[in-house]
């Protein structure tokens, strides 16, 4: 019997240990808002050179409501400025909160001609 609970608080120990490694790692989660101080907005292409970008950190979008939106799509549709793929995710509430992928992440505005204006981003994220 005792042997058997030894079992159980060991099992315990491992998982509280885990819990705690795992609560570390997301809090050293970065956040960053894109275009700094002047938000997402034309031209905002670029801003996200130089910067080191993990799977897990999270983008924060400010722009004005109805004046333009957040578009996760893939690598063609940040090429082309195109909603690509044609279900890719429309965040819309002038305050979006998006964590970073492993690998590509792609954003743009799809408002007509914002994208063309420099209205979009590149990540990739290890």
């Amino acid at each position: 019997m005792a042997k058997g609970r030894g079992g159980a608080v060991v099992t315990i120990v491992v998982l509280c240990q885990l819990v705690m490694v795992l609560q570390c790692e997301l809090a050293l989660a970065a956040r960053y808002v894109v275009g700094g101080s002047s938000g997402w907005k034309y031209g905002v292409m670029g801003w996200e050179n130089g910067k080191q970008f993990k799977a897990g950190d999270v983008l924060v979008f400010n722009y004005e409501h109805g004046k333009h939106n957040v578009v996760a799509v893939n690598k063609n549709g940040y090429d082309s400025c195109k909603t690509l793929p044609n279900d890719a995710k429309v965040h819309t509430s002038g305050h979006d909160n998006i964590t970073l992928v492993r690998g590509q992440n792609s954003f743009i505005c799809n408002f007509p001609s914002h994208c063309g204006m420099g209205m979009k981003i590149h990540i990739v994220a290890s």
